[in-house]
C-alpha cells in the first residue's frame, strides 16, 4: 500500500542512555525520510551523549562509551537532524511517548526551537496495540512474517518500523491512509507536550492533566495562581512542557498589556 503523502514523512528510532525523556541522551539515531514521490533517504548517526552510558542500557542496544567516544555530540548534528525533520510528519514505534519527546528535549538543549504544531505524529506501536493488542519484534513477526534479528540497532529498528507501517496500511482497509487522520488514530489523547501533562480540550485550549489543577485550563490556573508558573519553570519538568506553559504565560501577558494600553487610550480620549 502506497502512503498518501502531502508532505514528507520521517520514520525514526533512537537508542539512548535511558528512558527518562527529560534527562537521558541519544547515543544512536536513524531516520528514513520518504518524499511524496516515494523517494527514500536513510541517515544514521552514532552520538556522543556527553555522559556515561549506563551498563544496563549498553546491554540492550550494544553501544558502549568507547563506541561513541569520538562521535559527534547531538549539538554537532542538531541542525542536520532538524533540516531533515522540520517540514515532515514523524513516525516511530512508541514514538509519541518516548522518541519524539526525547528528541524535542535534545533539540531544545541544542538551541533549536522545535515546534510540532504543523507535524502529524504517527505512532506505529499505538496502531499495533489498537489493531492487534503486543513489542517491535512481535509486530515485525506478525505483519512482516519475519524475525527481527538485529533488534535494538537504531537502523534495523527504523527499517522494521517502516515495513510494519506499510504492512499495517496494506492489512487494514479501514485504517486511515491520510497522515493527519492516521496521526489522530495512533494517538490516545491530544497532548500538547508529549508527556500528556498538558493536553488540549475540544476547543484546542491547553488543559493541565496532572496534580491539584488537573482538568483546569492552563490560562485559568496561571491567572488565579501566578506562583504556579514559577514553580513549573523551576521544577524538573521537560523543556518542552515548560515551553508550552511559557507560551500560554506570554499569551496572557500580551493580552493584559493590550488591555491596559486600550484602557489608557480610552481614558485619554475621554479626557479630551
Amino acid at each position: 500500500m502506497t502512503l498518501q503523502l502531502q508532505k514528507p514523512i520521517c520514520i525514526f528510532d533512537l537508542e539512548t542512555t535511558g528512558v527518562n525523556t527529560a534527562k537521558d541522551r541519544i547515543v544512536e539515531m536513524a531516520i528514513i525520510r520518504v518524499e511524496p514521490d516515494g523517494t527514500e533517504t536513510i541517515k544514521t548517526w552514532r552520538v556522543n551523549p556527553e555522559m556515561p552510558i549506563p551498563i544496563e542500557a549498553s546491554k540492550i542496544h550494544g553501544i558502549y562509551d568507547a563506541d561513541v567516544a569520538d562521535a559527534p555530540t547531538f549539538k554537532d548534528i542538531s541542525q542536520e537532524v532538524f533540516d531533515l525533520i522540520h517540514d515532515a510528519d514523524l513516525a516511530g514505534f512508541n514514538s509519541n511517548r518516548f522518541d519524539v519527546p526525547l528528541l524535542a528535549e535534545e533539540l531544545l538543549r541544542a538551541g533549536i526551537d522545535f515546534d510540532l504544531k504543523t507535524n502529524n505524529l504517527i505512532d506505529i506501536q499505538n496502531i499495533f496495540h489498537k489493531m492487534e493488542p503486543r513489542n517491535l519484534t512481535a509486530a515485525y513477526r506478525f505483519y512482516c512474517d519475519g524475525d527481527l534479528t538485529d533488534a535494538h540497532s537504531a537502523e534495523a529498528d527504523t527499517k522494521a518500523t517502516y515495513e510494519i507501517l506499510k504492512a499495517q496500511l496494506e492489512r487494514y482497509d479501514d485504517l486511515p491512509k491520510d497522515m493527519e487522520k492516521l496521526s489522530k488514530f495512533s494517538s490516545y489523547f491530544k497532548a500538547a507536550d508529549f508527556q500528556g501533562r498538558i493536553i488540549y480540550n475540544d476547543k484546542n485550549e491547553e488543559v493541565i492533566n496532572f496534580g491539584k489543577y488537573k482538568g483546569q485550563k492552563v490560562e485559568d490556573v496561571l491567572i488565579k495562581d501566578p506562583g504556579y508558573y514559577g514553580w513549573i519553570m523551576r521544577a524538573d519538568f521537560p523543556l518542552y512542557t515548560k515551553k508550552i506553559i511559557k507560551n500560554v504565560y506570554d499569551r496572557i501577558k500580551l493580552r493584559m498589556e493590550q488591555q491596559q494600553l486600550e484602557a489608557l487610550k480610552n481614558k485619554f480620549n475621554s479626557e479630551d
